[in-house]
Formats: structure tokens, C-alpha cells, sequence
């Protein structure tokens, strides 16, 4: 009994050191969770009330940094853009700035290039940097990506050079003219021969001006504001109309085909414009005694029906090199012959644009010396109306008018 009474009270002791132990590790534990860690300082508790909050509705990439150069915060836009790795900011001129700043506590502010991370493409990311002192240890770094604006900028500038120099060269040669026939005034065939000159340069300038217009109206307005089920073949018709005289004069044949009882939701004046240049460009760029097709189907299309609006020609073609770029503004494959025949350079720009705006798209085929075909994609009416991106047809090959193409 005396043995079994011991062996009881050696269970019993060891018990009670086993608790007291465990109790010990518990407390010890919470002290050492409530002491602060070295991560710990470097988390949001160090930032001043209410700046985590601020900067995280912020548009701007944001990056905070402490006394170490050490990033205490930073925004899902700043990993994006490449500026913080691996906890610290990877861009030495923002990292000289914050050190300045924090020396001397005065507001930095600079433009950058950044090359892109991982695209292995020579065009840079322009960038606004401005560093600030935030409270009395730490820095903040706000960042504005200025790539877009810049190419906004830059496409604005091009455009006005453009416009100045198409506008000159009618306006030049409209003042030579004026000169021509006051100095030719005693002789009645030099000042009719200088007029008809005038005549043609005045039209030029006519046409550039209200496709200016044209184009800024359908830049500016929203087309299915005023949207309504357009017929087909009334815009094929009206196309028709606008280049009939020319293609008379060329003894072009215009041909009419495909199914042209359907109907596309849309502006209609915009519409018209835009199916109307891609005709008059066919007639055009058309030789003489040679054919101008425009037929109209339905295509079936996952997000809905459309229309396929195709003009086909017999003329030039467009080399491999310029198909990328006849959507521009005031492009042409051949200025020469672009201004021998009255083209501005603004008529497939306003067509792109029409086409994007009313939720379609429009597409060129092409070869040298055989022809083009430009075909126009559109939402039916009825199956699109709030269509605002195109769904691609199921086949690239191009639509032809039927009896176009001998």
C-alpha cells in the first residue's frame, strides 16, 4: 500500500508541473504575440490614421516608404506598373527623390520613361512622379501613368498638322489661281481655263471641310441616341445616287445584289455616309468601262445576327503594307492619285468609326491590280440594338456582288 501510495503522489506532482508548464507556454505566448515583430512595423499600424484608406481609392499608384527604403505600403496599380520587387522600389530616380525628400522635406515632382516590364517591346510607359513627406519618418510616392494621354496628345497633334497642310495646299492653290487670271485678264481663254482650275480647287476644299465636319460630328455623337431600323436597300440605293454621275462619266456599271430587305439599328445619316464613301471610293479608284458591285446578306454571329454590307471593285488594289493603315486619317496609298481624284484622306476614318459606334466593324480584301473589297458589318435590327462590340463572322472569306467580277 505504501508503494502504490507513492507512485499516486509522483503521478499527482508530475501532473501539477505538467500544468503549471503548460500555463507558462500559454502566457509566454500572448506576450510574444503582443510584442511587436519586425514585419509588424512595416504594416499599416505605422501609417498615420486614415491614409491607408485614402490611398487606396486613390487613381494614382501609390507607394509609402520608411526610413530604410523599405516599402510600408503599396497600391495593386505600383505592382503592376513594375515599381515595387521584392519589397522595395525598383526605380532608382523615384528612390533618389524620396531620399531628398525625406532629407529635406520638400515636395519632388518629375516626369519619367519607363521601359515595360516583360514585353520586350521598344515603346516606353510614360510616367509623373511626385514625392511628398508623410509625418515625420515615412514618404509618399503617388505615380500617374501618362502613356495614354501622351498617344491622345500625340494623335490630337498629328491631326492638327494634317488639317493645316490639307487646308493650305486648296487655299495655295486657289490665291495662285486669283493671280493668274487678274494678270491673264485680257485674254478670255487663260481666264477660263484658270477659273475651271479654281472651280476644282474650291470643290476640294468644299468636300475636306465637311468631311472635317462629318468626322467630328460622328466623333461627338452618340448614334444610337437617335437610332432606328435602317433599310438596307433604301442605304444601298442612296449610295448609289451620290456616285452615279461619276461612275456615268466613267462608264462604271454600278450592281446592286444579295438580300436587300434587311434592316440595321442605327443613325441613318451615319450610315449613308459611311456606306456612301466606301462606294464613291470604289468609283474613284475604278478604271473606266469596269464594274462596282454592293451586296448585302445576313450572317449568323453568337451574340447576334448581322448584316454584311460588301463593295467590290475592279480597280487598283491596295498593297499588303497599306491595309493596315487605310483607316487612318488622312492616309492614302497614293497621294497623287488620292488628290487626282478629289480624296481627302478623312473617308475610311469616318466609315471605322461609324462602323465602332454602332457596335459593328468594317474589313478590307485586297489585291494589287484586281480589286478591293470592303465589306461592312453591322447588327441587324431586332437581334442588336444594344449591341456595342462586334461578334466576328464565322468566315473571313469576302463578300463579292453577284455579276461584279468577270
Amino acid at each position: 500500500m505504501d508503494v502504490n501510495a507513492a507512485v499516486a503522489a509522483v503521478a499527482a506532482i508530475a501532473g501539477l508541473l505538467t500544468g503549471a508548464i503548460a500555463v507558462l507556454a500559454f502566457r509566454w505566448s500572448e506576450r510574444d504575440q503582443a510584442r511587436p515583430t519586425r514585419t509588424s512595423l512595416h504594416t499599416d499600424a505605422v501609417l498615420p490614421p486614415g491614409v491607408d484608406t485614402v490611398l487606396s481609392v486613390l487613381r494614382s499608384s501609390a507607394v509609402v516608404l520608411d526610413e530604410a527604403d523599405s516599402v510600408v505600403k503599396a497600391s495593386s496599380a505600383a505592382y503592376a506598373l513594375g515599381l515595387v520587387r521584392g519589397g522595395k522600389l525598383a526605380v532608382e530616380p523615384m528612390l533618389q527623390m524620396a531620399r531628398d525628400t525625406r532629407r529635406d522635406g520638400e515636395i519632388r515632382q518629375v516626369e519619367l520613361d519607363l521601359p515595360r516590364r516583360g514585353t520586350g517591346r521598344g515603346d516606353a510607359l510614360a510616367v509623373s512622379a511626385r514625392v511628398a513627406p508623410l509625418g515625420s519618418r515615412l514618404v509618399l510616392l503617388l505615380v500617374e501613368d501618362l502613356t495614354e494621354a501622351r498617344r491622345i496628345e500625340a494623335v490630337r497633334r498629328d491631326f492638327v498638322a494634317n488639317v493645316s497642310h490639307e487646308l493650305k495646299t486648296p487655299v495655295g492653290a486657289l490665291s495662285l489661281l486669283s493671280e493668274a487670271v487678274m494678270d491673264a485678264a485680257d485674254d478670255p481663254e487663260a481666264v477660263t481655263r484658270f477659273a475651271g482650275r479654281m472651280q476644282i480647287e474650291a470643290t476640294r476644299l468644299t468636300n475636306l471641310v465637311q468631311e472635317l465636319i462629318d468626322l467630328s460630328r460622328v466623333q461627338n455623337d452618340d448614334p444610337l441616341e437617335d437610332a432606328e431600323p435602317v433599310s438596307v436597300g433604301e442605304l444601298v440605293d442612296e449610295a448609289i445616287d451620290r456616285s452615279r454621275q461619276t461612275a456615268t462619266t466613267k462608264n462604271i456599271a454600278m450592281v446592286a445584289g444579295g438580300t436587300t430587305d434587311l434592316r440595321v439599328w442605327g443613325h441613318r445619316g451615319q450610315l449613308a455616309a459611311a456606306l456612301g464613301n466606301l462606294v464613291e471610293n470604289a468609283v474613284n479608284y475604278s478604271p473606266a468601262h469596269t464594274r462596282v458591285g454592293i451586296a448585302a446578306r445576313r450572317v449568323t454571329a453568337p451574340g447576334g445576327d448581322l448584316v454584311e454590307i460588301a463593295v467590290t471593285d475592279q480597280g487598283i488594289g491596295i498593297p499588303d503594307k497599306d491595309k493596315e493603315r487605310i483607316f487612318e486619317r488622312f492616309y492614302r496609298v497614293d497621294p497623287a492619285r488620292s488628290r487626282a481624284t478629289g480624296g481627302t484622306g478623312l473617308g475610311l476614318a469616318i466609315v471605322k468609326h461609324v462602323a465602332a459606334s454602332h457596335g459593328g466593324e468594317v474589313t478590307v480584301w485586297s489585291t494589287e491590280g484586281q480589286g478591293s473589297t470592303f465589306t461592312l458589318r453591322l447588327p441587324e435590327a431586332g437581334a442588336g440594338r444594344n449591341r456595342r462590340t462586334p461578334s466576328p463572322d464565322t468566315t473571313n472569306e469576302p463578300l463579292t456582288a453577284p455579276e461584279v467580277l468577270p
